[in-house]
C-alpha cells in the first residue's frame, strides 16, 4: 500500500532541490540510490519503475512488480523535462500551474515526449550543477517525488557522514 503525500509548494520543492546537492556522485552512488530506491519502494509495495541516468548513460534501472512498460515511457517524458530545464519535473509542472495553466497548454513542446509530473529530479553535484537525473514512476506524481527525495535526502547524508573526519 502506498501512504498518501501533501503536495508540496513551490518554494518546498526548490528548498528539496537546493539542499540536495551532492558532493559527488560516482557509479557507485548511482546503484547505491537505485538499491536504496528498490528496498523504499518493496517495503511500501509500490509498482514503480527506477532510472538513474548521468548525462545520456543510465547507470541504473529495475521495475517492480505491478510496473509495466507504460512506466518506462512516463520516465522517459519526465526525464526530458529534467533535461530540458535543469530542474525536477514536479516543480516545472507546478510552475504552470501557478500560472494558471498547464504545462501541456502551454510549454509548447510534444506532449508524448515530455511530462511535467512529479517523479524525476535532478542530480546535482557541488561545483558541477545537474549531471543527471533520478526517476521513479507507477505512484501517484506527489508520491513518486516524496519517494525519490527520501532516497536523495538518504544518500546526501551518507555522502556527508563520510566526509567527516
Amino acid at each position: 500500500m502506498t501512504e498518501l503525500t501533501e503536495v508540496p509548494e513551490i518554494a518546498e520543492i526548490e528548498a528539496q532541490e537546493a539542499r540536495l546537492v551532492l558532493p559527488h556522485f560516482t557509479y557507485d552512488d548511482a546503484w547505491a540510490l537505485g538499491t536504496l530506491l528498490v528496498e523504499l519502494a518493496r517495503a511500501r509495495r509500490a509498482p514503480v519503475a527506477i532510472d538513474i541516468r548521468r548525462g545520456a548513460q543510465q547507470l541504473f534501472h529495475c521495475a517492480l512488480p505491478g510496473s509495466s512498460a507504460d512506466n518506462d515511457a512516463w520516465i522517459d517524458r519526465k526525464r526530458r523535462v529534467v533535461e530540458r530545464y535543469g530542474e525536477s519535473s514536479f516543480l516545472v509542472g507546478a510552475r504552470f500551474r501557478a500560472k494558471g495553466t498547464t504545462f501541456e497548454q502551454s510549454s509548447r513542446l510534444d506532449p508524448d515526449r515530455y511530462a511535467a509530473h512529479g517523479g524525476s529530479f535532478p542530480v546535482a553535484v557541488e561545483g558541477a550543477g545537474v549531471i543527471g537525473s533520478v526517476t521513479v514512476s507507477g505512484l501517484p506524481q506527489a508520491e513518486d517525488h516524496a519517494l525519490v527525495v527520501r532516497a536523495l535526502e538518504r544518500l546526501k547524508a551518507t555522502q556527508d557522514a563520510a566526509a567527516r573526519p
